[in-house]
């Protein structure tokens, strides 16, 4: 079969995590084909380092591409749905970056709205997914991630049920000006880094029910709380290695999940830790205890008393500073799933069956996320509807 052609929407940070990871696919099952950026200096540099044939600046023209037959949504999250939409009429497969979609405008909107117009967001991806007949991917790369991968089989292996899991993305800020404001970001901590633990406890609980019964254990209620830590009195000012500038979102957010069968998760997500990105996942079963470090782990470990030791080489993602005791990953891409990921997903598309992280993860990540919105306004849990 002809080796796929993928058009990336989006030349920054998620674009060049996946045109990296797609490199063990090319030239076999893989074509980067297209790549559109809406600053053109940023596109043509994008394409001429990954050796790209064509640059846009116009998303239609990628869509329409005769070349592309996979977009990959790695643009900013209020842009993810209709370029979705937009991809899937034009006949197109999708692999869409997390979170699927939101709410984008004021922060002081009512969260019941945020709620209803995310989902609807979300349906429409879906509706037209569906419509079309092509298969749509959801980026999760903590569904794909080693430790999460293991922790699936040791739960199989174990013959014991989920009681409680818990589930962490945390660290000292995002980098991006787009994440300081709902109109563009739909959301703080809970939305832009939730989405991982909340996308993994998820699948967790949709994996353990399909295992014993056929059937996805779906969420049943949220309660939950956000903040802003960096701008309360005593800590405004406070925080100089934090890199959070939030305006009108949250940079700290805890949400409880009760699923249909009466078991539990917890989530933190913030950008109030320091010493790198932490993305753990933990699993209380009735007869083990899982623990998945996706980062930091202890595959390697070093110390040096000044960050200058190490020079240019990398460490970790987000690390205040070099010096002190470091877990650099040896392969940090391989560690969070991101070349599983794609791989999974190009076989997907190639075998026209639903990857690991589809459309009903993509959705009731969203769902749940603005349930906690919803939650931390009122005050209250809030049930979701099931049919």
């Amino acid at each position: 079969m002809p080796a796929l052609g993928v058009g990336i929407v989006g030349a920054r940070f998620a674009a060049d995590l996946h045109a990296v990871n797609y490199r063990p696919l090319v030239p076999a099952r893989v074509r980067l084909a297209a790549v559109c950026s809406r600053t053109r200096a940023d596109v043509e540099k994008f394409a001429r380092h990954h050796e790209i044939p064509r640059a846009f600046t116009d998303v239609r023209q990628l869509v329409e591409c005769p070349d592309v037959d996979v977009v990959d949504v790695c643009s900013t999250t209020d842009s993810h749905h209709e370029v979705a939409i937009a991809a899937a009429r034009a006949g197109k497969h999708v692999i869409v970056e997390k979170p699927l979609t939101g709410f984008f405008g004021p922060a002081d909107v009512d969260r019941q709205r945020m709620l209803d117009t995310a989902l609807r967001n979300a349906d429409a991806v879906l509706d037209a997914v569906a419509k079309a007949g092509v298969v749509l991917c959801y980026a999760e790369d903590f569904v794909y991630a080693p430790p999460v991968a293991k922790l699936r089989r040791l739960l199989d292996a174990s013959g014991g049920a989920i009681m409680e899991l818990r589930a962490e993305e945390s660290h000292s800020g995002s980098h991006s000006a787009y994440a300081r404001r709902w109109q563009t970001a739909g959301g703080g901590a809970l939305l832009r880094m939730g989405s991982h633990p909340v996308g993994v406890v998820l699948h967790l609980k949709h994996h353990e029910g399909l295992r014993r019964s056929g059937k996805p254990i779906r969420a049943r209620s949220v309660l939950a709380d956000v903040a802003q830590l960096t701008k309360l009195p005593g800590i405004a000012g406070k925080t100089p290695h934090h890199r959070t500038a939030v305006e009108d979102v949250e940079d700290w957010s805890v949400a409880l999940i009760t699923f249909e069968d009466g078991t539990k998760a917890t989530v933190h997500s913030n950008d109030v830790t320091l010493g790198g990105v932490r993305n753990t996942v933990t699993a209380y079963l009735t007869n083990a205890v899982i623990n998945a470090n996706i980062t930091p782990n202890t595959t390697l470990t070093a110390y040096a008393p000044d960050a200058a030791v190490w020079g240019d080489e990398y460490i970790s993602e987000k690390v205040e500073t070099k010096s002190g005791w470091q877990f650099p990953s040896p392969e940090e891409d391989w560690i969070r799933g991101y070349p599983q990921e794609l791989e999974d997903f190009v076989a997907a598309i190639t075998e026209r069956r639903e990857p690991l992280s589809g459309g009903a993860l993509a959705r009731e990540t969203v769902e749940v996320i603005y349930a906690g919105y919803l939650s931390a306004a009122t005050g209250r849990r809030v049930d979701l509807a099931r049919t």
